[in-house]
């Protein structure tokens, strides 16, 4: 089994599904799964894990992301992105400045709640907020913290004489679970004007730039040469950060057992370590305190 890390550049007009699916096929692995779900006319970073990196998804999610795209004054919609149908004008709004775009991206940094948009994959009663929207029913959502740390613009807007629209083009640093359009729609709701997200590119997640991605196109040929073991990352960038034991035989016997090890031969307090024997990332432990012991949390490669 294949394991590791593949920071894809995923294409517009397509699912993270559907991404997953032609990397199963490439592989010819089932174990293989997404970290953070992009819409299908999102494009950017989308971390794919195959084997037992497959384990690591959460660790990868935690990660905060990074995001560039545009938002769009002067209509909305019933999606929040060009998807949906529009529900929503005011062309006569006063174009803002660039003053009142700053002072407006200012207004929505730290923590605060969100709700996200009914035409999403977060479940509710066992079903996903875009099948009771297809439905035509309403449901209560679940409100959620998120967390924005920079929030700012990044080229002077655009003012459509045409459509009597603005675009404003930003750069986003947020947490896990953090909707852009919708963050898009209450920009706009803070100058009281309907706004909708017109473009969005994740520069930046699990780790991984922009810069780090592979493209379908580029996994299909590296197929062809038989180098497709080259686009993989190790299973252990999505453990940067964590602090890192290295195993003598017999303590790493014991790991293969699921047996659990002293902090004190391990010389730490740390709540998580990883563990490692013959420069291979083994396991992650987590420490119980209370008995000073590191027990097992995620176990890898232990042959």
């Amino acid at each position: 089994m294949i394991s590791g890390i593949i920071p894809l550049n995923k294409p517009v007009g397509m699912t993270s599904f559907d991404c997953v699916s032609r990397i199963r096929h490439l592989y010819n692995q089932k174990r293989v799964g997404h970290s953070g779900t992009l819409d299908p006319n999102v494009n950017g970073v989308l971390p794919i894990c195959l084997g037992y990196a497959t384990k690591l998804v959460d660790n990868l999610m935690a990660t905060g992301k990074i995001y560039q795209g545009a938002i769009t004054l002067g209509f909305a919609t019933t999606t929040e992105d060009l998807d949906g149908t529009i529900i929503a004008t005011d062309f006569d709004f006063k174009p803002l400045t660039d003053q009142q775009i700053n002072n407006g991206f200012q207004h929505f940094l730290g923590d605060t709640i969100q709700i996200p948009p009914m035409y999403s994959a977060v479940k509710v009663k066992g079903r996903r907020l875009y099948d009771y929207a297809r439905h035509g029913e309403t449901v209560e959502r679940p409100r959620r913290q998120i967390k924005i740390t920079n929030f700012q613009q990044r080229c002077a807007s655009w003012i459509d004489p045409i459509s009597k629209t603005q675009t404003i083009y930003f750069t986003v640093h947020c947490s896990k679970g953090t909707y852009v359009r919708t963050l898009a729609v209450d920009f706009g709701k803070y100058f009281g004007v309907p706004a909708v997200m017109t473009q969005l590119t994740r520069m930046m997640s699990g780790g991984f730039t922009l810069a780090e991605t592979v493209t379908l196109e580029e996994l299909e040929q590296a197929a062809q040469t038989g180098q497709l073991a080259e686009k993989i990352q190790p299973l252990g960038r999505a453990l940067q950060g964590l602090p890192i034991r290295e195993l003598t035989a017999s303590q790493f016997e014991r790991v293969q057992h699921g047996g659990f090890l002293d902090a004190r031969e391990l010389a730490s307090q740390k709540p998580i370590l990883v563990l490692r024997y013959n420069n291979e990332d083994r396991a992650t432990y987590h420490l119980d305190q209370s008995k000073q012991q590191y027990r097992p949390e995620k176990m890898f490669r232990l042959n």
